[in-house]
């Protein structure tokens, strides 16, 4: 899609437009402005920095503005903007305020972290259109300080990221407080099932709008990948950010945990670093973003939660120090480079083991990663010497006080030595490359060792014939293979559980101490005694064979087993927690099939 002019609009909306040097429409501002778009309710997968912003404020025109563009006195707000995060609403209410300045109609917003009592004061004065978070606007709303009944158009920005974050109790409790008549605008990046839901529940007759290119997860993001030993994937980091020098770059890690250890790391290294995740207080991410705004900082290691919403004008460096939980996870943090037409690029740091999982993740968000090894101290000197000498020759104009120093300079030293002293100078104000293991078969095997526990180099396969078709579980499976063959937690390796059986590791040193064990636990009373535990040569291989092939016939231990818990609870005795993502508690797991 490229840009087109934008439709007819009321002159207060042309002159705002003008004003701001918008001459012609983004694909996705286009599309919304459609005739057949019009009135309607409207699903648009639109990928940040692509102007959905302004998209949906030009969408919401028709129901807020008269004939003459303007918007006359109101007692309770006209449109309504949920977002994910404090950062992207305040962001939002700049953008609508710019664009709305000419029309009279005031923008509010009600953020978590800011003064609940001066909101409320805001809302009563009747702003035209409310911006906020789910929490924040729900408790607004069962205060009675937002009266929504006269409320004509709702906007969820960012849903797929509101639903990812736990909000779908707060989404439906709001939209569930609005006039049926209302028009209701969905934006998210990706459209997973919960979105489609969402849209069905609440949207009457939804155009469906689609502006991210087919095949590719951003077509201004350059996608790469490399893999490194596990133990380096700090000084890949490293090596990263020395080779691109992005004015500004996001790592993106799992946990909080990760998130100070990396910070600290790359402070102690000489980077100008600054932190993001949930632990922060406002006024913390409000200087942190601030520092990454104003150059005094350049590198920012955040959770993904923390960053979401975050818009930094000159960042083109993304790095997943931590491999994204999904696919979606992996667009959004990627999506926050590349925006607004700029270029940017994401790098996924893979430990070798875990190539494939990546490679499957990138085929489902149909992206196409070049697979890299990392740059490595030759290829950072040569960057370096490329960006030292553009800076040194690009044009520059010099006083007669530098003129005067630079003749004391040659008068003491030769031009070549001062161009050395120079060199120099730049080199030593950055951080030091980090020498890595080279990417070899060899290294990849090392590495693959290295995953083992002491003690665990070598090990044997023992075997229960029970498996997920019986909600075996490691919690209470743990304890059961310590009971039955007299050890401790600390010397079972790894369990694999299968359709109809579950593997484990015991240590070759005490296996034939451990068989002995169970074969004796075995005569004794009891269900779960009475469950086969015996040695198993092909060891998990054959896990993946009964998963595809068979569902396996229980024995008659299996038989005692399962009779002996009621049904719609597992093998622990106790409830089955409700399943993640399904709404209410209420929705278990199913117990085991009676035999």
């Amino acid at each position: 899609m490229t840009n087109t002019a934008f439709p007819a609009l009321p002159a207060t909306i042309e002159t705002a437009l003008t004003e701001r040097g918008y001459e012609v429409a983004t694909p996705v501002q286009a599309e919304v402005l459609r005739p057949e778009a019009e009135g309607r309710d409207l699903v648009v997968s639109a990928q940040t920095g692509s102007g959905k912003t302004v998209a949906f404020g030009l969408a919401m025109v028709p129901q807020l503005l008269d004939d003459a563009g303007k918007i006359g006195f109101v007692q309770t707000p006209r449109a309504l903007v949920i977002t994910p995060t404090r950062e992207l609403a305040l962001q939002v209410s700049r953008e609508l305020e710019w664009l709305y300045a000419r029309t009279g109609a005031r923008v509010a917003t009600c953020v978590g972290g800011m003064n609940p009592s001066a909101e409320r004061k805001v809302l009563q004065s009747g702003p035209a259109i409310v911006v906020g978070t789910p929490g924040r606007l729900r408790d607004h709303f069962e205060r009675g300080a937002l009266n929504l009944s006269q409320l004509a158009v709702a906007v969820l920005d960012e849903a797929d990221e509101m639903l990812d974050m736990g909000f779908r109790e707060e989404l439906e409790a709001i939209l569930d407080g609005t006039p049926d008549g209302r028009r209701t605008l969905l934006f998210s990046a990706t459209m997973p099932r919960p979105i489609e839901a969402l849209a069905r529940r609440y949207q009457h007759n939804a155009l469906r709008i689609a502006t991210i290119s087919e095949g590719r997860g951003h077509g201004d993001i350059a996608y790469q990948a490399v893999t490194v030993s596990p133990p380096e994937v700090e000084n890949a980091v490293v090596n990263l950010l020395r080779f691109h020098e992005a004015e500004t770059a996001i790592l993106f890690c799992a946990t909080r945990e990760k998130v100070r250890h990396l910070h600290a790391t790359l402070q102690e290294r000489g980077f100008a670093v600054v932190a993001l995740s949930g632990e922060h207080s406002q006024q913390e991410r409000n200087q942190a973003l601030q520092a990454l705004r104003d150059g005094r900082a350049r590198v920012c290691v955040a959770t993904d939660v923390a960053a979401r919403g975050i818009d930094l004008p000159t960042l083109s460096l993304v790095v997943h120090v931590e491999i994204p939980r999904d696919a979606e996870t992996l667009q959004h943090r990627s999506g926050r480079t590349g925006r607004a037409g700029r270029k940017g690029v994401a790098v996924l740091i893979v430990p070798f083991s875990a190539r494939r999982r990546v490679e499957a993740m990138l085929g489902r968000a149909q992206i196409n990663a070049e697979w890299q090894d990392v740059p490595d101290r030759e290829a950072i000197a040569m960057r370096d010497r490329e960006r030292l000498l553009g800076k040194l020759l690009a044009p520059t104009e010099f006083d007669d006080a530098d003129r005067e120093l630079a003749q004391r300079l040659l008068a003491e030293r030769s031009a070549e030595d001062i161009a050395a002293m120079l060199v120099h100078a730049h080199r030593s104000r950055m951080p030091e490359p980090e020498d890595l293991i080279a990417n070899t078969p060899q290294a990849r095997a090392e590495a693959q060792k290295e995953r083992h526990r002491p003690g665990f180099e070598d090990t044997v396969w023992f075997r229960m014939d029970i498996g997920r078709s019986q909600n075996a579980d490691p919690r209470w499976l743990l304890p059961l293979i310590c009971r039955r063959g007299h050890i401790t937690r600390n010397e079972i390796g790894a369990i694999r559980i299968g359709q109809a059986e579950t593997f484990f590791q015991i240590p070759r040193t005490i296996a034939d101490k451990y068989a002995a064990a169970a074969a004796r636990t075995a005569e004794a009373d009891g269900p779960e005694e009475a469950l086969l535990i015996e040695r198993s040569e092909a060891g998990p291989r054959e896990v993946a064979r009964s998963n595809r092939q068979r569902r396996p016939s229980r024995s008659s231990a299996d038989n005692a087993f399962v009779k002996a818990k009621p049904p719609g609870r597992n093998f622990a005795g106790k409830p089955h927690a409700a399943r993640p993502g399904k709404p209410g508690p209420h929705k278990h797991k199913r117990g085991p099939k009676q035999p």
